[in-house]
Parts: structure tokens; sequence; C-alpha cells
């Protein structure tokens, strides 16, 4: 099966002209998919430093690029209405011409939580809400007129073994992750436990997972291992952003996929 390949340019440290130079230049190179994130502060560097926020962005990113799947990675359910959410995603979807993902997970930065007004709880709380919210999702997704353009996948980030990659085999599209290929292995198994309980065909849900820019020799033994999709984030560097790991990574799946 061939790969794909995907950018997290990440809203932080970077003006959004220099976003958009991003997006479209990514475009342009042929990937597959451009992400942005879903939080208020940046994750790293400078906690105070440049940030922009998910919804908006991704409506800029509609327009900008013509090829690629755009989307969060991932929306935090905890920082929206999830009818609100669905019906936003619908419309960035019709922006895009049917190019929308709706990635989505349950939220764990406390500070976007204590800095904007939200109840951080637990981890728990928060996964029960994810587990209510999908549902209503879904169900408004099918419901708005006029509906989605595309297909609008759903994809849910998170490896939790009890309830994450149980609400993965229930309602996700795509399915993303982090670690190395010993750690997907074990995370997918406990994935196909779930979707035989579900009654779901595991290969309806495509493995996407994260790859650091300076770990990119592990892309060969992450796709052996069954990953379908791999996704490289890329931080702001004071005004835009150096692709150069980006242009490997789609030069490695144009080899691996016998494009070269």
């Amino acid at each position: 099966m061939p790969v794909r390949v995907g950018v997290q340019v990440q809203p932080q440290h970077a003006d959004f002209e220099g976003m958009r130079r991003a997006w479209r230049e990514a475009d342009e190179l042929g990937v597959d998919t451009i992400f942005t994130w879903d939080h208020f502060y940046p994750l790293y560097g400078e906690p105070e430093g440049k940030h922009f926020e998910a919804l908006t962005t991704m409506a800029s990113m509609a327009e900008v690029t013509e090829r690629a799947q755009i989307g969060a990675l991932v929306i935090c359910n905890s920082y929206r209405n999830p009818e609100l959410l669905a019906d936003a995603h619908r419309t960035i979807d019709h922006i895009s011409g049917g190019r929308v993902i709706l990635g989505i997970g349950a939220g764990w930065f406390e500070k976007d939580y204590d800095e904007y007004g939200y109840e951080f709880g637990d981890a728990p709380a928060r996964l029960r809400a994810l587990k209510r919210d999908l549902p209503l999702i879904r169900a408004r997704l099918g419901k708005l007129n006029p509906p989605p353009m595309g297909e609008l996948p759903i994809l849910i980030g998170g490896s939790g073994e009890k309830v994450t990659l149980k609400l993965v085999a229930e309602h996700a599209n795509m399915w993303h992750g982090f670690g190395d290929a010993e750690t997907y292995k074990k995370k997918n198994e406990v994935l196909l436990g779930h979707c035989a309980d579900a009654g779901r065909n595991p290969g309806e849900i495509e493995r996407t997972w994260g790859i650091q820019a300076d770990a990119l020799d592990t892309a060969d033994g992450l796709a052996d291992a069954g990953v379908e999709h791999l996704i490289v984030g890329i931080g702001g560097d004071g005004s835009g952003y150096d692709l150069g790991a980006l242009r490997e990574l789609v030069a490695w799946r144009d080899g691996r996929n016998g494009k070269a």
C-alpha cells in the first residue's frame, strides 16, 4: 500500500504570512496533508511567543492551498461546542473544495484551559466528554445543509489503550499517535482488539503517525510496521518556517512508493 506524508505547520513563533508561505510551499511540494494544531500558547520555546487560533487558521489554509487535505492535529474537544465544531469543519470543507479532515482529541495542555477559562478537570473526565461528543459531531455532520463536500474523515489523536483506542475503533477514519515502531505495533494490536469487539474492519482506519524532523531515518521502520501516513511537525523560526525536513520526507515517500 502506498504511504502518505504530511506536515504540521505549528502556528507558533512565526508571522501569519510566514504560515501562508509554508502552506503554499508544502502544497506545491505535493504533500498529502497539511495540519495546524489547536492551542492558544506555544508548546515549546518562548511560552508567551507568537501564536494563532486553529479554526480561523484552517479557514485561511483552505483558501491558499489547492491539493492537500487539511486539518488540525488535533482539535481539543474541550474548547468548543461539538455541534459548532462540526459546522465549522463543514464550512471550511466548502472553502477548501472538500479537503478537510476533522482531527480531534481529549485535550491535555493545562495552560490553555487556565488562561481561557475552561475547566481542566482530569484525564478521565476529558475522555468521557470526548466519548459523549463524538456521536454528536457525527450526527450534526449528517444534518447540515449543505452537507460536507468531501468525505470529511474523523481523525482521533491519542493512544490510551482502554478508552481512546476504543473510541478510534468506534468512530475514527484515521488514528494518530507517536513513538517508535515497537510502540506502534503494541498500540495497533490493542486497536485491532477493539475493532474486533466493535465489529469494525480495521482496514477502514488509516494509521497516521508523528515523526520528528531529526528522526526521518525511522520512516522505513514505521512504514514496515504498518504505519500508512507519516506527519512531520515544524515550528516557526521567528517569521516563517524551514521545510527542509519536509522535502526529505516527500522524497522518501516518492522513493518508497516507486515514484522517484
